[in-house]
């Protein structure tokens, strides 16, 4: 900014100090004696008098210009020729000293006002315009430009845009060699900014880091840390040991934290006890247990931290030395939390000005600060005693028992509570029952949030053990006990829900939700309850939001999907299928329902595609591998068929119905050979199956073999056996029927005609075998019981039913249940 301004030229200038060195001969009094103006005034009487201001007297000193301060040189005289003060000569006023005097110039007359900083000059003259294209002006400018690239490459780091930031950088980086070359060319390297080429290289190496190229960021921060002029440049070691641990190279990592550590002095104590830590971690990552373990030692005697404490606990676990990890647990809990308690927000009186300042702090951002550091140091408490308690003593309810000693010791005396919680749940994971009771029983006489939470925990016990009468009790106590816990309330929606009562089960919900609006459980639940309702859109919504907490959730996701299933959307529930796959990609049931949702839309490839996939996940699902046989039947392809009816087989070997799929597509695929030596194993089988013997005979007859007569014997035998069987079953129908009609007394009578048909029937060879019903159409690979409705099966063009005989099969065994 300097090169702005323009000083006047000397020229111009007053000289303040010239004349007084000059020699006047006029204070000379050695030469007074032939001074003859001196010696006169002297001897007259006038000796004294001052002489006009104009008056001039000739003597032997000649009148000489005298500087004044403000540079004027006018011949000023007395009677003996010196200068006279405050005269004036020439219309220049004569300054009293001879100092400068504010105001005083050359052009000043008497009379003119006083003007110390020259304002009656006027405006000062514009300054004269930059050169802007000077050589160090355009390096200026440059310059400028690298620290705005710096700047943006920063603030897109903190705003997400990675790949911006790099961009940025790598731009400075650029612009800023450029900078150092031209500075090389015009002057000494000594007038190189090294601050900015540091700052670029340091940005650019943390924009690489940032974007996970780790290689180019290592050689950037080899460039800083190996250049001598940087001083601190070998703290970024720290940064290359980071990378190194981010790369899973542990012994570099190490290697470069401990290098670090040499360059930074002691006075950095937080700095060097961070890079311990990091230390620490390495040698717990390669399992080097004992090292960790003298840097966290280390750490905890010179400024104990809650992290240093837990990775300590979790190095002495891995060795199981039981002592040193209950010394390590009471380190922990002993760490200094610096934190103000709640004391401090409650109102020692009624003063407005105290609660109105307590009610602006109590919420604020160090408030805030203080309730996570708490949370966090309370989280790993309790993580650690859960960890070392099973192993510090014989048993875990020992171990317990110190940790819960130890917790009520310190000052987080409210944790104790939490540790017998946490027992009682522990006993629920090892199936101790009785244990789990009495430690939570042991809470009905504690204050309200703790019996609550225990309360809680005793509902779900029983809800689990379908005890719903105790859940219910206990399910009370909790919501009396603190009507703000939605745990408590989700187990007493719960506990309603069970006993149907649906509309009331949705108002626990609520409540919970109103109480706290992340209870997951409550919100899952309360969409169970609408879909029981058949409140659907309503369920749809909080699926919806449920979703919207848990993105990859599968059960919130199935539930969705099944919505809209509901509402005959396949279109909307295929897609949430799609993304529950994602989550759980071989759930075999999730396969099969788009597979079947895609044969409903006619998709018979997409189908096809993930009913294969869940079979191979689950090869006994017997829906698949009939669908599947079924497909291959349509596609004319009878051969890859038999290998999933044989699985059917073997899944079901007393159904004949999977045999003589496998013995039909033998058959079409014209193998007949194997068609008939199939047949014959599910005659020796089932000997009384009628189908089997009707395509015994027929293809005898078709080979001309000996054996047709034998096996048309056994049809008409088997076919006469089916026909009394059912005259039997249809009178003992009639009869059940007209004991209906006649009342009790009928009832005797029918109850024991039906006792006699019953006898007759269990007599009866092989009536608890499975039959297959004679048809004259195409052969009907279906198993019927003769007792009971026959299972549906899919018709296709391979495949077609006998439905006459089928029907009279469906309706056997109906009068025979007991009234």
């Amino acid at each position: 900014m300097m090169e702005n301004v323009h000083l006047a030229p000397e020229a111009d200038e007053d000289d303040l100090y010239s004349g007084y060195n000059d020699y006047n001969p006029t204070f000379d009094t050695e030469d007074l004696e032939n001074d003859v103006a001196f010696q006169e005034a002297a001897r007259t009487s006038s000796h004294g008098r001052r002489p006009p201001v104009t008056a001039k007297i000739p003597g032997t000193s000649a009148s000489r210009p005298l500087a004044t301060a403000v540079g004027s040189k006018a011949t000023l005289t007395s009677s003996m020729g010196r200068p006279m003060t405050g005269a004036i000569q020439d219309g220049v006023s004569r300054p009293m000293t001879a100092v400068h005097a504010a105001g005083y110039t050359k052009a000043a007359t008497r009379g003119s006002s006083f003007d110390p900083i020259g304002q009656a000059r006027g405006p000062a003259p514009p300054l004269e315009m930059k050169n802007s294209d000077s050589l160090e002006e355009k390096m200026r400018q440059l310059e400028k430009k690298v620290n705005e690239l710096v700047e943006e490459s920063c603030i897109a780091n903190s705003c997400g845009d990675l790949k911006l930031a790099l961009e940025k950088a790598k731009e400075a980086g650029r612009k800023e060699r450029v900078l150092v070359r031209q500075r090389e060319q015009i002057s000494t390297p000594e007038n190189i900014n090294l601050d900015l080429t540091y700052s670029v290289l340091f940005n650019l190496a943390s924009q690489y880091a940032a974007n996970e190229m780790y290689a180019e960021a290592l050689n950037t921060y080899q460039v800083i840390v190996k250049n001598k002029m940087f001083s601190t440049g070998g703290r970024l070691k720290v940064n290359m040991g980071n990378i190194y641990l981010k790369q899973r190279n542990y012994s570099k990592a190490v290697k470069f934290y401990r290098m670090a550590l040499d360059q930074i002095p002691s006075t950095h104590k937080e700095m060097r006890i961070k890079i311990m830590q990091n230390i620490g971690i390495a040698f717990i990552k390669t399992g080097q247990y004992v090292d960790a373990i003298n840097s966290f030692e280390h750490i905890m005697s010179v400024s104990p931290s809650l992290k240093a404490g837990f990775n300590l606990i979790l190095c002495y676990f891995a060795l199981g030395d039981g002592e040193k990890m209950k010394k390590a647990f009471q380190k922990l809990i002993a760490v200094p939390l610096e934190v103000d308690y709640d004391d401090k927000y409650i109102s020692p009186n009624d003063d407005p000005h105290t609660n109105l300042l307590i009610e602006a702090i109590k919420n604020d951002s160090l408030r805030q600060i203080e309730h996570k550091r708490k949370s966090m140091a309370e989280e790993y408490i309790m993580t650690a005693a859960k960890l070392i308690a099973p192993v510090i003593e014989t048993s875990f309810a020992v171990g317990y028992d110190w940790c819960v000693e130890v917790v009520k010791a310190s000052h987080y005396v409210e944790l104790a509570n939490d540790l017998e919680i946490n027992k009682a749940t522990t006993y629920l994971r090892q199936q101790d029952f009785n244990q789990a009771l009495e430690t939570l029983k042991m809470f009905e006489k504690k204050d309200s949030r703790m019996k609550s939470a225990a309360a809680t925990n005793l509902s779900f016990f029983y809800y689990l053990e379908n005890e719903l009468a105790q859940a219910t009790n206990y399910a009370d106590l909790a919501v009396n006990s603190d009507r703000y816990n939605p745990a408590a309330l989700t187990n007493k929606g719960n506990t309603v829900f069970a006993n149907g009562d649906y509309e009331k089960a949705a108002e626990f919900y609520k409540e919970a939700l109103r109480n706290d609006s992340l209870c997951t459980e409550a919100l899952y639940n309360l969409g169970l309850t609408y879909k029981k309702l058949n409140r659907i859109d309503e369920a749809l919504d909080c699926f919806l939001k449920l979703h919207a907490i848990l993105r990859n959730s599968a059960q919130v996701l199935h539930q969705i999907a099944n919505i809209y299933e509901i509402m005959e959307d396949p279109g909307q529930a295929i897609e949430w299928l799609l993304q529950l796959i994602s989550v759980v990609p071989t759930d075999p049931r999730v396969l099969s329902k788009l597979g079947k949702l895609y044969d409903n839309e006619g998709d018979k490839s997409q189908a096809f595609h993930y009913y294969y996939e869940s079979y191979r996940y689950f090869p006994s699902n017997i829906e698949v591998i009939e669908w599947l046989g079924a497909y291959y039947i349509d596609t004319q392809f009878c051969e890859k068929a038999i290998e999933y009816f044989e699985r059917a087989a073997l899944i079901l070997p007393t159904h004949v119905k999977w045999q003589l799929m496998v013995a039909s597509c033998y058959r079409r695929s014209g193998n007949y050979q194997k068609a008939l030596e199939k047949y014959k194993v599910i005659h020796r089988k089932f000997p009384e199956n009628v189908e089997c013997l009707r395509f015994l005979v027929r293809l005898c007859t078709d080979m001309g073999l000996k054996e047709v007569q034998e096996y048309m014997t056994k049809l008409k035998k088997v076919e006469k056996l089916k026909e009394i069987r059912e005259q039997r079953i249809k009178s003992g129908r009639d009869g059940s029927a007209r004991s209906r009609r006649d009342g009790s007394a009928g009832s005797d009578g029918g109850g024991t005609k039906g006792e006699r048909l019953s006898a007759k029937l269990k007599d009866m060879p092989g009536t608890s075998e499975p039959y297959e019903s004679s048809s004259s159409k195409e052969i009907d690979a279906s198993y019927t019981d003769p007792l009971g409705p026959q299972a549906e099966r899919p018709k296709t063009a391979a495949r077609k039913r006998a439905e006459e005989d089928d029907f009279a099969d469906e309706e056997l065994g109906d009068d025979l249940l007991p009234e």
